[in-house]
């Protein structure tokens, strides 16, 4: 890699792979409007502030019922349209002929726009198309084949153990501080082989990546590409070290593999952002929902009290009902039509999981938590087809041993207050839930 790695200041333009649009410019002012009154091209679900309030629920009603494919064109966006059935959103997802994974997975820019000024050029595979998305991600799917999930289970019930064990009993803290975050955050630091002591600057790199500028994470565009440079810059010594000593982890796998050993420095950066948060919000926030769900539906807590054998599947229903990424963008390649919509090339294709996860056409009451519901399987959330995520099963075994590891240890776990939710349109989150232990 070259000396930019370090010092990248002449990359000037951007992708704007963090830079949402629909979250900065579609601010709702004082109350947010009933979905029912509104007019259907008003409608528009990328809202940041919708989804903090936990309010985008009728929104999506409306739309999957009356609008299922619904057009919205701003100004600093263009046009895109949100998928929110289940039928279109699996059609796109798995059809990378047709609908492009290369300008971005996240509402951004008109593919021809000129893009602001000193923003970071990153790109990954998940944004990328076949045959470059194949061979990177072949390079490091070996962290997640079962052989090494197999090998991983045991250290990573012990540390949830330790994490449990340390947890007060009979008074408040945050499970999403105390055991959400620091679960994850420790997996992540395996994968990397990162230094454990500084594995706290991983989920700060996370939060930022993903964060809307002004909402409480980063204050500006600045802000975040000084942190993500810091990231990048971090990352390059562990590059070099790999390089010289190489090992199992994700670094080393890059470093040495052959399709990636030359990436340019900010196509490091952006394959590192997509690991990084693939491992750290998506298992973070399903384990934060999950204990949040079980609250909403205690019904279902005495279920998988009586019967521990439904956790494998309790654990799919808690990724559909939580959906911890709310939507993936994909951009036409060609005018198309889809669902009697006339899409045009460059149009941006926003598959709303969190939506398609509510159809009720699929899921038989699909608001509800049902930990023994027989198509939990069948979520959204993973996606579909190539850009299917790649560490699913390695999110699906720490859920899986979180709580087998609870059910031995606490009678109860009460949710004290409404937990604040994450300010995104994109992650689908919590930043505090506050909470009690009863122990057995």
């Amino acid at each position: 890699m070259s000396e930019a790695v370090v010092n990248p200041e002449n990359e000037a333009e951007s992708i704007a792979e963090f830079t949402r649009p629909g979250d900065g410019e579609n601010v709702i002012q004082g109350e947010i409007p009933d979905a029912a009154s509104m007019a259907l091209e008003d409608i528009n679900p990328v809202s940041a502030r919708l989804f903090s309030e936990d309010k985008q629920w009728a929104f999506f009603d409306r739309l999957r019922a009356e609008d299922p494919v619904h057009f919205n064109q701003t100004e600093l966006a263009g046009r895109y349209w949100s998928l929110t059935r289940y039928e279109e959103i699996k059609k796109v997802d798995s059809d990378h002929h047709n609908y492009s994974s290369a300008h971005g997975i996240t509402l951004g820019f008109p593919i021809d726009a000129e893009l602001p000024e000193g923003a970071l050029n990153v790109s990954m595979f998940i944004a990328m198309d076949p045959p470059t998305h194949d061979v990177q991600r072949r390079t490091v799917s070996p962290v997640v084949a079962p052989s090494n999930l197999a090998n991983l289970e045991g250290l990573i019930r012990q540390r949830t153990q330790n994490v449990l064990d340390s947890l007060p009993v009979n008074e408040p803290f945050d499970w999403v501080e105390q055991v959400s975050i620091e679960l994850t955050t420790q997996m992540l630091a395996t994968l990397f082989d990162f230094p454990f002591e500084d594995r706290r600057k991983l989920t700060r790199w996370s939060d930022v990546a993903t964060a809307v500028p002004g909402a409480g994470i980063v204050d500006s565009e600045e802000q975040r590409r000084a942190e993500l440079i810091e990231c990048l810059q971090y990352f390059t010594a562990l590059w070099e070290e790999r390089k010289a000593n190489p090992g199992g982890d994700l670094v080393s796998m890059l470093a040495h593999g052959e399709d990636t050993k030359n990436m340019e420095p900010l196509e490091f950066l952006g394959n590192l952002i997509l690991l990084i948060v693939g491992g750290n919000d998506t298992t973070r926030n399903s384990m934060s929902g999950g204990v949040y769900a079980l609250n909403q539906f205690p019904e279902e807590f005495a279920k998988l009290k009586a019967n521990p054998g439904l956790i494998p599947n309790m654990v799919a229903e808690i990724i559909r009902w939580q959906t911890p990424l709310a939507y993936m963008r994909r951009t036409a390649n060609q005018d198309i039509d889809l669902a009697g919509k006339a899409i045009k090339a460059g149009d941006q294709m926003l598959m709303w999981y969190v939506s398609g996860n509510r159809d009720d056409t699929v899921f038989e009451r699909p608001n509800d938590l049902v930990i023994d519901r027989k198509n939990a399987r069948q979520h959204l959330s993973f996606g579909f087809g190539i850009h299917r995520c790649m560490g699913n099963r390695l999110a699906e075994m720490q859920l899986r041993v979180l709580w087998e590891e609870i059910l031995n240890r606490f009678e109860d776990i009460k949710v004290l207050a409404e937990p604040d939710r994450t300010y995104s349109s994109f992650v689908k989150g919590y930043t505090k839930m506050m909470v009690t232990l009863t122990p057995k």
